[in-house]
């Protein structure tokens, strides 16, 4: 059973960077052809698409968060970490990573992570 665990930032601070990674077992992100992806949902809100990396190191961005976002894999470790630059309280969310076999396909996430940006 192929597991994501995200790591616990905590409370963070208006316009400060907020690094999450998420842990990976039973699966090595460097091996096939996923998409590892990370989502929000704001509360009370929809899931909201951050980005993505896939297997052959290529990210995408969602364009509203593109110009502070960054998603990057490290292979020794098997995790992956998302940073998002310049938060404010819109911020605020419960962020989840995931798999992605295939464009718009999840078959693992993670248990989410709290998100509170305070101002």
């Amino acid at each position: 059973q192929v597991q994501l665990q995200e790591s616990r930032p905590g409370l963070v601070k208006l316009s400060q960077t907020v690094s999450l990674s998420c842990a990976v077992s039973c699966a090595l992100i460097a091996t096939g052809y996923h998409y590892w992806r990370w989502i929000r949902q704001p509360p009370g809100r929809g899931l909201e698409r951050i980005g993505y990396i896939h297997v052959s190191g290529d990210t995408s961005y969602s364009t509203s968060l593109k110009s502070r976002t960054s998603i990057s894999s490290d292979t020794s470790n098997n995790q992956l970490t998302l940073q998002l630059g310049s938060v404010t309280p819109e911020d605020t969310a419960v962020y989840y990573c995931t798999r992605e076999p295939r464009m718009g396909q999840y078959d693992y996430w993670g248990q989410g992570t709290q998100v509170t940006v305070s101002s």
